[in-house]
C-alpha cells in the first residue's frame, strides 16, 4: 500500500470487528467464548506461545501494543507479569477488560494512538514491549517502533510480529487469490522483507529473525469451525510442510534490543 489510510478508518475497521471475535461460538463476554478465542487461537498459530514464552515475564513489566480482545494478555497476567496495555479500538478494549474480570485477573489498559504512545501511556521502564501483528496496521509505523524506545532499557526486550513480504499468503494476496484479514477492506496491511524490517528497526539490535505460520485449512470449512487441510497441504508431508513455513511464513517473528 503506498499511501496509507487515516488512522479513523483503521480505528472504525477494527470496531466494527475485533480481530478474532468469531473464534468462538458461545455467547461473547462468558468465560466459555474466552476460553474458545484462546483454544482456537494457539491452535490455529501455535508459535505464538513459544515466541511469547508467557512465562519468562512472570514478576516481569510487560507493554502490550495493540491487546486485541486480550489472548496474549490473559496469558501474560496468569502467568505473573506486571502487564499493561494499548489499544486504539475501544470495542476490542472493552472485550479485553470484560476478559480481566471474568477471570480475576490485573492489568492497566490505555486507549490511544500507539503513533504518540508516550502520550497515552505514562513513560517507564518495561521488561518486554510486545506486539504481534499490530504494528503494521498502523498509518506510521516508524513512529510506533521510534516510541517504543522510550519505554526500554538495556536488558529490555522488544518482541512484534509483522507480517512478510515474501510469504506464501502474499503470493496468494498479490495474485487475487487471498486477503490480509479474515474479514475484507482492512486499509492497511505494510508488509515486508528482512531488510524493510532491519530498516524500520532503528536504534534497535535485532537479536532474532525468522519466519512462521501458513494457515493450512480450507477457508468456507473454517468458519464453520471444521478443520480440513486444502489438499496440497494434506497431501505434504508434515516435515515438508514446516520447511515451507519457515521460508515463507506469513509471520515474520522478531526480537530486539536497544542498540547499547
Amino acid at each position: 500500500m503506498s499511501t496509507p489510510a487515516s488512522l479513523d478508518s483503521v480505528r472504525d475497521y477494527w470496531n466494527r470487528r475485533p480481530c478474532n471475535l468469531r473464534h468462538g461460538t458461545a455467547e461473547v463476554g462468558t468465560r466459555e467464548y474466552f476460553d474458545q478465542v484462546e483454544a482456537r487461537k494457539y491452535m490455529v498459530e501455535p508459535h505464538i506461545p513459544a515466541f511469547s514464552e508467557f512465562e519468562k515475564w512472570k514478576g516481569k513489566k510487560v507493554l502490550e501494543i495493540g491487546c486485541g480482545l486480550g489472548t496474549a494478555a490473559v496469558s501474560f497476567a496468569r502467568a505473573g507479569a506486571d502487564y499493561s496495555a494499548v489499544e486504539l479500538s475501544d470495542e476490542s478494549l472493552k472485550l479485553a477488560r470484560k476478559r480481566f474480570e471474568v477471570y480475576g485477573l490485573k492489568g492497566r489498559f490505555y486507549s490511544g494512538n500507539a503513533e504518540e504512545l508516550s502520550k497515552v501511556v505514562p513513560v517507564e521502564t518495561y521488561d518486554l514491549v510486545y506486539s504481534f501483528g499490530v504494528i503494521h496496521h498502523a498509518p506510521h509505523p516508524e513512529k510506533i517502533v521510534a516510541e517504543v524506545r522510550k519505554f526500554m532499557g538495556p536488558q529490555s526486550e522488544f518482541r512484534l510480529m509483522l507480517y512478510a513480504r515474501n510469504s506464501w499468503k502474499n503470493i496468494l494476496i498479490e495474485a487475487g487469490f487471498d486477503q490480509p484479514e479474515a474479514q475484507s477492506g482492512c486499509p492497511i496491511a505494510f508488509t515486508y522483507t528482512h531488510d524493510e524490517v532491519r530498516k524500520l528497526m532503528q536504534g534497535f539490535t535485532i537479536t532474532d529473525i525468522r519466519q512462521e505460520h501458513i494457515f493450512p485449512y480450507i477457508v468456507e470449512k473454517y468458519v464453520k469451525y471444521e478443520y480440513e487441510l486444502q489438499p496440497w497441504f494434506k497431501a505434504m508431508p508434515k516435515e515438508m510442510f514446516r520447511a515451507l513455513e519457515q521460508a515463507l511464513g506469513w509471520h515474520t517473528l522478531i526480537t530486539a534490543k536497544l542498540i547499547s
